[in-house]
């Protein structure tokens, strides 16, 4: 395919296609793992994911890349393969992972900040050479009834931007992803505080990006939904999407390619339901797609097991729920055709 980071970024983007994100650090996909009874070693972790790779019809009708770990970025398949080998020949594209992720902000209480700017330009280099064409960096924004504080989404604004601006340096289009927390402490917000803390968030990003001189063409934006806190949820499906649209007008520069949205906290069905009603919407200046992850990921587990004679219907459940999410892209799904699978 072609190198221009134009081109890569309207790849993952491409009409009901979506990004599976599989780059859980060690200590998540051990929780995965745990979920299941099975030990978390570099074999299983591997074995899990090469399930999910393999899944040809999935990676290839509905899934345009692969958000990965280092560790997976470098790992071989059982037969010798490398991973990224598997995923490229099924018309996918191999990404990466690059943030160390988010640790207490010094002077803002409750808050985060990203940590991983530091020598990422060498690891860029390598991790393109091992055949990753996008990365990922996540921003981590608290909600509350006073936070975030303006100090604290200014500071992960612009590490996303330096970050980005690192990334196209390097060939590589960088996923830029602000999360407004649907599920942190205390999770008790209304969906009119989650429309406001993300159109500040988004709008500083953007502010951000554009001091760093990032090229709006060749980027990703991966946001969080306007949703309201887990343990205040009332919102319905139209309003979700209804908001979340409205604060995309408001802060999405029309030069910006596609939006995969985050599922965040999201049960597996809610997330596929308000990406379609988004898309149901009508006619956006973005594609609007997926970059989930337990979301995509969740039935498939189940159905594996972690055992060997399972792989067929871990994929079978892989196969189904994204082509739940490529409908859903396309504003497509029903619900009905949950129960018709």
């Amino acid at each position: 395919m072609s190198e221009r980071l134009e081109d890569i970024a309207a790849a993952i983007v491409a009409t009901g296609k979506g990004l599976l994100a599989a780059d859980e650090s060690t200590a998540t996909i051990k929780k995965r793992l745990d979920s299941i009874g099975v030990e978390s070693t570099e074999a299983s972790r591997r074995d899990y994911r090469q399930m999910l790779f393999s899944a040809e019809e999935a990676m290839r009708s509905f899934i345009s890349g692969v958000i990965l770990y280092e560790e997976t970025l470098f790992q071989k398949a059982s037969d010798g393969r490398p991973l990224t080998e598997i995923i490229r020949a099924a018309g996918a594209i191999p990404g990466i992972k690059v943030d160390t992720g988010a640790k207490p902000m010094a002077n803002f209480p409750g808050e985060k900040i990203t940590e991983g700017l530091d020598g990422l330009a060498d690891r860029l280099a390598k991790y393109r050479e091992a055949g990753a064409r996008f990365a990922k960096w996540r921003g981590v924004i608290a909600v509350s009834d006073v936070l975030p504080s303006y100090g604290a989404i200014k500071a992960n604004a612009h590490a996303l931007a330096r970050y980005a601006a690192l990334c196209q340096q390097a060939g590589i289009v960088p996923i830029v992803e602000p999360e407004v927390l649907m599920d942190g402490e205390p999770g008790d917000h209304s969906i009119l505080r989650s429309q406001d803390v993300t159109e500040e968030t988004l709008r500083i990003t953007f502010e951000e990006l554009a001091g760093q001189r990032v090229r709006l063409e060749g980027m990703i934006l991966k946001p969080s939904m306007v949703i309201d806190g887990k343990k205040a949820r009332g919102a319905s499906i139209e309003e979700v999407a209804e908001r979340t649209m409205r604060v995309l007008k408001r802060t999405v520069p029309a030069a910006v390619p596609g939006i995969a949205f985050l599922s965040g906290g999201q049960s597996t069905e809610e997330a596929t339901a308000h990406l379609s009603a988004i898309n149901a919407l009508g006619h956006h200046p973005w594609k609007l797609t997926f970059s989930y992850g337990r979301a995509l990921q969740a039935e498939a587990l189940a159905a594996w097991g972690g055992k060997p004679e399972n792989v067929a219907a871990g994929q079978r459940a892989f196969v189904h729920r994204a082509k739940m999410c490529s409908l859903a892209a396309k504003g497509e799904w029903k619900k009905e055709m949950e129960s018709a699978a």
